[in-house]
């Protein structure tokens, strides 16, 4: 290799190809010397050449190589103290991952040598090792950046009209038999013809992907033979993982996936990833030195204030980046432009939002992550979705986030849940859940779409599951079925597991389409758990992180066409009916166009429902009116919005309860538009004021003003 060396430039970080050569920047505060390694196969023991980096420029080490590109493989070997009781890891014998690498070759080896320590020593951590680890550290790949992205534009749905659908890129395509084998699994599978026209049947107008960025396994799982399935142990916040390329070699993962959003994208459909800029791969004081340990632990990472040596950890994972100091901020910043500049994505999920608000301890929703984010002119544009928690002290802060953000609204998901199951203490709440969650974000000048309105994700049972199992059955993740919450507020209907008991069944379908259609009706922006148009299962598995395999995977030869039906109508009739949709609240009031309130709450017998009942939790059965003519918005184009008038009837017990409908003026004729009960009877049956409905236990009815 004929390679000329200069002195570089400090920006921007990472690997920058220019046509003529490669620019190398890395930042060390403490680093006491910088060598950049080049390779020429990841599986080399040692490096082919290894430069020292002489220049540093505001803490950030960096040099030009004139002779190389694309395709050359890197790491870097960072000098220093290795005094882990001062917060200091360095290691040279450590082959480091550059976390600007935009393409990692390789995955991790868990080998005694990728340590910083002694393994077998008695002094864990606090000894120094000296084996090299190169042959067991991915490396770096210079990249050509350039990409035909065509005529390529964002969809940029707006919030209120957006339905999100969670998906794991693997789990969703791996097993469908009408995509190519090769391809199954995969980025382009993903944006497979067969896959665009079941997301555009179905309704939905964005994919949220569980972790894309580079992760890697656990040494526990990879002894245990089982996968970091979910993704949640990021190595690269800037390379896509490789798991999901068709052609797994090079930096084939990132043209991969550009083809799949630009395909996506070219059909309407929006690209939400879910990112976990709260942790690293590199575990807790005793896990191995991959990137940040060994490039400089103490600026990285909050440590413990009296014990240096250990990892304040807000994730259960081990660590948590330190998002109070600025070069994590810039990491953080660099990496989300990118993925929108650069990879064309349409927003982002933050795993475990709380614990990049933390400064020193406490949960700062004024702090500077959040500042840095709405002054970019970039970052602030895209739809930005919190989960809103973490595990430490004051980490839950549903309803906190400032404006501009949306959250993963828990209380929703659990309201729904136990209304559903019958609680009648929840009637109040669930009232208030579906009409937007005001208690959460009114008051903070935010509208409904600041909830993301959701009963199951990856996390936690499926929406098949949740009302068949009462239990975790998570024996097969190897954690003795210790893992995973027992809280999962979840009704088996009569029986745990599967039966061929029709009444059983029968019952649980119902609870399926009562589920789905009071989320797809309520105020927020709905998200559903890819499988769940389908009644798919994971067998009662609901911590499935580490399964890759039958058990997270879809299974498509399985589907209920039935519940798929359902489902694709009720998005259907969401769309199609602004009430549901709009992001203005219903205030109660008269509106400017209608003698009558923009909604109203009816007890059965026909009669308001009064404050204190509300507060007695004597109230199961309920109905909900609301006021089609009540809408005080404009429509882009000037124009008044307008919608049908509708009753809505839930009865979540288990007994028939007798309706009474409101008198003349809420409407002189109803339909009925959807029964959960019996969502393919004939529905030409016209009902009158004050006529009575028999509602069956565990359904509910949509009535549409006939006009």
């Amino acid at each position: 290799m004929n390679i000329k060396t200069s002195t570089g430039s400090p920006y921007p970080l990472g690997a920058s190809w220019d046509g003529k050569g490669v620019n190398f920047a890395i930042y060390s505060e403490n680093a006491e010397a910088v060598d950049l390694c080049l390779f020429e196969t990841n599986d080399q023991p040692r490096e082919s050449i290894k430069i020292r980096m002489k220049e540093r420029t505001h803490k950030v080490w960096h040099v030009y190589l004139e002779g190389i590109g694309p395709g050359a493989l890197y790491g870097y070997r960072v000098h220093g103290p290795y005094e882990p009781e001062s917060g200091h890891r360095f290691n040279a014998n450590k082959l480091l991952v550059d976390p600007y690498a935009k393409a990692i070759v390789g995955d991790v080896v868990y080998h005694p040598a990728i340590y910083g320590y002694v393994k077998k020593s008695k002094q864990a951590d606090l000894s120094f090792s000296k084996t090299d680890s190169a042959a067991f550290i991915p490396k770096g790949m210079v990249i050509d950046s350039s990409f035909d992205w065509e005529d390529d534009s964002a969809p940029k749905t707006p919030m209120q009209k957006t339905v999100i659908y969670e998906a794991h890129i693997k789990g969703l395509t791996v097993l469908h038999d009408q995509i190519p084998i090769d391809l199954r699994g995969t980025y382009m599978a993903l944006a497979h013809p067969i896959m665009i026209a079941h997301y555009k049947q179905l309704g939905i107008t964005a994919i949220e992907l569980l972790p894309v960025h580079f992760s890697t396994s656990s040494a526990q799982g990879q002894t245990r033979r089982l996968r970091n399935y979910w993704g949640y142990n990021t190595l690269s916040y800037f390379a896509p993982d490789n798991r999901f390329a068709q052609i797994k070699q090079g930096d084939r993962a990132l043209s991969e996936f550009k083809e799949m959003v630009r395909s996506l994208h070219s059909n309407g459909i929006e690209v939400i990833l879910d990112v976990v800029y709260n942790h690293t791969a590199e575990g807790d004081h005793l896990g191995p030195t991959l990137s940040w340990r060994g490039i400089d632990n103490a600026s990285y990472y909050h440590l413990e204030e009296n014990n240096l040596a250990h990892y304040v950890d807000y994730t259960g994972t081990g660590n948590t980046l330190n998002t109070g100091l600025p070069h994590v901020l810039q990491m953080i910043m660099d990496s989300l432009r990118y993925w929108i500049l650069d990879m064309h994505v349409d927003g982002f999920r933050f795993d475990l939002a709380s614990a990049l608000a933390r400064g020193l301890h406490e949960v700062n929703m004024l702090g500077a992550f959040f500042d840095i984010i709405h002054q970019d002119p970039v970052i602030s544009q895209v739809k930005l979705i919190a989960e809103p928690w973490d595990l430490g002290e004051g980490g839950y802060q549903v309803g906190n986030f400032p404006p501009g953000w949306a959250e993963w609204n828990g209380r929703y998901r659990d309201t729904l849940r136990d209304f559903w199951m019958g609680d009648n203490n929840t009637t109040a709440d669930f009232a208030t859940r579906i009409t937007g969650s005001a208690d959460l974000y009114r008051d903070h000048i935010r509208t409904p779409t600041s909830s993301i309105n959701f009963v199951t994700a990856h996390d936690g049972f499926t929406l098949h599951d949740l009302v068949t199992y009462e239990h975790k059955h998570n024996e097969q993740n190897g954690e003795n079925n210790e893992d995973g919450t027992d809280e999962n507020r979840s009704w088996n209907c009569g029986l745990e597991g599967e039966t061929n008991d029709k009444t059983i069944n029968m019952l649980r379908a119902r609870q399926k389409r009562n589920l789905i259609l009071s989320m797809l009706l309520s105020k927020g922006v709905p998200m559903i758990l890819a499988g769940d148009e389908l009644s798919n299962s994971q067998f009662g598995n609901n911590n499935p992180h580490n399964q890759d395999n039958e058990i997270s995977w879809i299974d498509w030869k399985e589907m209920d066409d039935k519940q798929l039906a359902f489902v694709q109508m009720a998005v259907a009739f969401r769309q199609n009916h602004p009430l549901f949709y709009l992001r203005n609240w219903y205030n109660g009031k008269k509106a400017s166009r209608s003698k009558l309130k923009d909604i109203n709450w009816f007890a059965p017998d026909g009669s308001f429902i009064k404050p204190s009942q509300w507060k007695s939790n004597s109230l199961s059965a309920f109905a909900m009116y609301l006021n089609g003519k009540g809408i005080d918005l404009l429509a882009e184009d000037g124009s008044q919005i307008q919608d049908d008038t509708f009753y809505i009837l839930f009865n979540p017990t288990r007994h028939i309860k007798h309706f009474r409908l409101p008198t003349r003026q809420y409407a002189k004729v109803w339909k009925v538009a959807i029964d959960t009960y019996s969502p393919q009877k004939d529905k030409k049956h016209l009902y009158s004021p004050e006529d009575s409905i028999d509602l069956h236990s565990h359904s509910m009815i949509v009535l549409m003003a006939v006009t």
